[in-house]
């Protein structure tokens, strides 16, 4: 994403898609060039995102960058300096309802706001706030992964333990990366076993 900054311009990038598919990868590119380009640069992750760092965005890959942590939108707001040009956020799904007014506020300000995300849950539904910010934004990239079943392009994350909560944090054994046809929100990785040992006995 290279687009010509000019003065008191601000706007919203979000980068969207399946777990593994490298959003926080793309992130992390476009937030070092800014950085490079010698902006002021500030970054900041979900509070409850412990899973590799608490003071580091890292992909999956072991990419990592510098970061804040943040409870709510609000607080992410309040943190924001006067001079900062670019405003990194990672997993955005995990922020409250006031994340895309948040990025609004920040994009009239005058600042370039980047937020990566999951925008399907485990179900495959509309993973809030992601769906509001995508209306909101000038700029928007969907990444695929590689569907750990198939190997076809994959758009779903597949859970693969038993729990009816929406945020469940984990990486790899928790989720899967999948294509449409072989995502299947219903079942866990122990009930496909279990489904695979029946077939095989029949």
């Amino acid at each position: 994403m290279d687009v010509v900054r000019t003065p008191s311009t601000g706007w919203i990038e979000v980068i969207v898609g399946s777990m593994f598919s490298g959003k926080s990868e793309e992130l992390i590119r476009r937030l070092r060039r800014a950085q490079i380009a010698r902006q002021r640069v500030q970054i900041f992750k979900p509070a409850v995102d412990t899973r590799y760092s608490d003071d580091h965005i890292v992909s999956h890959s072991e990419l990592r960058i510098p970061s804040e942590t943040a409870a709510t939108a609000a607080e992410l707001l309040a943190k924001v300096r006067p001079d900062t040009e670019v405003v990194g956020i990672d997993e955005g799904q995990f922020f409250d309802a006031e994340l895309p007014a948040v990025a609004a506020e920040l994009a009239d300000r005058g600042v370039r706001v980047v937020v990566a995300g999951l925008d399907q849950d485990y179900l495959g539904k509309p993973f809030e706030p992601m769906p509001q910010l995508l209306a909101v934004a000038e700029y928007i990239t969907k990444t695929r992964a590689i569907c750990m079943v198939c190997g076809n392009p994959a758009n779903h994350t597949q859970r693969l333990v038993h729990s009816q909560d929406r945020v469940l944090l984990g990486a790899s054994g928790t989720y899967e990366a999948r294509c449409r046809h072989c995502f299947d929100p219903t079942l866990s990785r122990e009930e496909e076993t279990n489904a695979e040992a029946k077939a095989d006995v029949r």
